[in-house]
């Protein structure tokens, strides 16, 4: 049984589609944000999950709120860190500290717009296809493996609202995938830095995920961390 920490700092849509899922082989030992206002909080109690709350604002730096989260994190046994909108940039000694166990979820088809309002910045381009991105967390910025992407079209008349709805329905479909992968041990990360996910899977699309990957293309990360 892996035990998987969830953070979020509102609503926690994400963490809600993860908790739905019921995993096999999972356990979700925490729910933990920094806002002691997070609706998912409410969502979490409600269905027997123990919650935390470390809030930035007690501390004097972000070392040392990262430090308290990593303990609360750690009371808790984590085999899994899931990043769930969680609206907090992390240290890199944070990261290191989870490297290979700790998931984000990205509102575009990564490399491609990096940072935030990535579904305004995808209209402005012109680009005909949008996306989100689960990915292990590395100290550069939405820069690590990917392990699953979904792609959406960008519609004509399209807004951020609309566009963004449609990502949001992929993302509440591959987040639980990747986590499942995980708990299954079929994902691993090789020295290049790749997500290899083993007995390869195909989606409801028909794309076998590495095929997917390959696809996409490759891109420039940004090394950015702020």
């Amino acid at each position: 049984m892996k035990s998987i920490v969830i953070l979020i700092s509102g609503r926690g849509s994400n963490m809600e589609a993860i908790v739905n899922a019921a995993i096999p082989g999972a356990r979700i030992a925490a729910v933990i944000s920094n806002r002691a206002d997070a609706k998912g909080l409410e969502f979490a109690a409600a269905h027997g999950i123990r919650t935390a709350v470390v809030d930035h604002k007690a501390f004097a730096s972000r070392e040392a709120f990262d430090a308290a989260l990593a303990e609360t994190i750690d009371a808790h046994g984590a085999d899994l860190v899931v990043l769930a909108g969680f609206m907090r940039v992390l240290t890199d000694g944070f990261v290191r500290r989870y490297e290979g166990r700790l998931l984000n979820i990205h509102p575009s088809l990564l490399p491609s717009f990096p940072g935030l309002h990535t579904h305004r910045r995808a209209i402005e381009a012109g680009v005909r296809a949008h996306g989100a991105t689960v990915h292990f967390v590395t100290p550069e910025l939405d820069c690590g493996p990917v392990v699953i992407q979904a792609v959406v079209p960008v519609l004509p008349g399209d807004d951020e609202a609309r566009l963004s709805a449609r990502v949001l329905g992929q993302e509440h479909r591959i987040y639980p995938q990747a986590v499942r992968w995980f708990v299954e041990g079929r994902l691993t990360i090789t020295a290049q830095g790749q997500v290899i996910v083993h007995d390869e899977a195909v989606d409801e699309a028909g794309w076998t995920i590495p095929a997917l990957d390959r696809a996409l293309g490759d891109g420039a990360c940004d090394s950015r961390r702020s």
